[in-house]
């Protein structure tokens, strides 16, 4: 399974969304409140937690975790350049 994959299964999974995964677009804008995924800021913590957990990447700063969050593609990116 791909990185971008198990990214999408990982914020279903964590985030308790009841949505297929192959749904989400790569460059779909996670935070937007018209995404079928509804994602907010407690999700936004639990994303953050899943990616210490399942990567050991920490993200700390609510600005960098707003950038990093943007979408499939932005997540991948910061997780391919800190690994």
């Amino acid at each position: 399974m791909s990185l971008k994959e198990d990214l999408k299964e990982m914020i279903v999974r964590e985030c308790d969304k009841n949505i297929n995964p192959q749904d989400i677009k790569d460059s779909d804008i996670l935070f937007d409140p018209n995404h079928p995924l509804e994602l907010d800021s407690l999700d936004s913590l639990q994303i953050s937690m899943a990616l210490q957990n399942e990567y050991g990447l920490r993200v700390t700063d609510p600005k960098e975790a707003r950038r990093i969050m943007k979408s499939i593609n932005t997540l991948a990116e910061y997780i391919e350049s800190n690994r």
